[in-house]
């Protein structure tokens, strides 16, 4: 069996397959400032009261940040900005960022992570110390999310994942000591037994999160090498990498069909499996991301504006 999903731009979209309906339900999908630029009008592409994460990338200024969560707020979106801790100065920053974001956006919702860079800016190193911090509790956030590795996490182990588990162990914990709803969103992944048996590892490791797994979308695999490289994703990477080796499938562009319809299969085989929602990492663009979730999603992807 194939480990990714080709399919010529100019084939029709095949029939809905109602299990990968089901699966994609109140999907979530990520953006940046500049790409949420190139986005005439989001209602024309996704479904109203979509979960956006808006991904705060080193040296994106605050101000930018905070309007694209007020623009994709006043549109009907469930906003949800990064929280890197490793680019927050101190508490009082954390807590203006809080303040701007609510005060212009009213977002409630965040997710908690360490960010990309190896050297923190000030007071905090990992998505922890934010949680710790009690300033999102304090200001009514309903939804604090925090980040999962499916193949591990290089920037915090250097070989296995005794530290990411143990991160997560924490996490875990921490729910019964927070007002607010959590989950683990994850990095993506492009093979589904793996997925699956992270996801059942949890489970026996204790950890009661959801998870909501992160996909890669439609993209040309130029493209998602570059960002599995960028990403620490390596077992995937070298999937990638052999697929790179054919030319003919070099040119043309990967869709995340083949994984999705065998996730969504095994969820409708075992109902209590933990992973509970899809997000989206539209690597060749939110307009292609979203058009395939259309294509192939149903119900699930019917845009607001429809």
């Amino acid at each position: 069996m194939a480990l990714l999903n080709f399919r010529k731009k100019e084939e029709a979209p095949t029939e809905v397959n109602p299990k990968v309906e089901s699966f994609l339900q109140d999907f979530s999908i990520e953006v940046m400032p500049r790409t949420a630029e190139k986005v005439e009008d989001f209602r024309a592409l996704l479904p109203a009261g979509t979960r956006v994460y808006i991904a705060h990338i080193e040296g994106t200024p605050i101000e930018d940040m905070v309007a694209t969560a007020k623009r994709l707020a006043e549109d009907g979106f469930a906003v949800m900005p990064h929280f890197p801790a490793r680019i927050i100065k101190d508490a009082a920053t954390l807590q203006d960022w809080i303040a701007r974001y609510q005060g212009e956006a009213d977002v409630r919702q965040a997710l908690l992570l360490a960010g990309g860079v190896s050297t923190p800016h000030g007071d905090y190193s990992d998505s922890m110390q934010l949680a710790e911090s009690g300033l999102f509790d304090k200001a009514g956030f309903t939804h604090l999310h925090v980040a999962g590795h499916p193949e591990g996490n290089r920037d915090i182990d250097a070989t296995g994942t005794a530290n990411v588990d143990a991160a997560l162990r924490w996490k875990n914990d921490f729910q019964t000591r927070t007002d607010a709803q959590m989950a683990i969103a994850t990095q993506f992944a492009f093979e589904a037994k793996p997925i699956i048996d992270w996801a059942d590892s949890l489970v026996t490791d204790g950890i009661t999160l959801p998870v909501h797994i992160g996909i890669a979308g439609p993209a040309k695999l130029q493209t998602l090498i570059k960002f599995a490289i960028a990403c620490g994703v390596g077992p995937s990477l070298k999937v990638l990498q052999k697929r790179a080796m054919d030319v003919t499938k070099l040119l043309l562009p990967y869709e995340p069909t083949e994984v999705l319809v065998e996730l969504a299969a095994h969820k409708a085989a075992n109902p209590d499996f933990n992973i509970t929602h899809v997000h989206f990492f539209p690597l060749g663009g939110i307009k292609t991301n979203a058009t395939w979730a259309q294509n192939n999603g149903g119900s699930a992807a019917v845009p607001a504006s429809a």
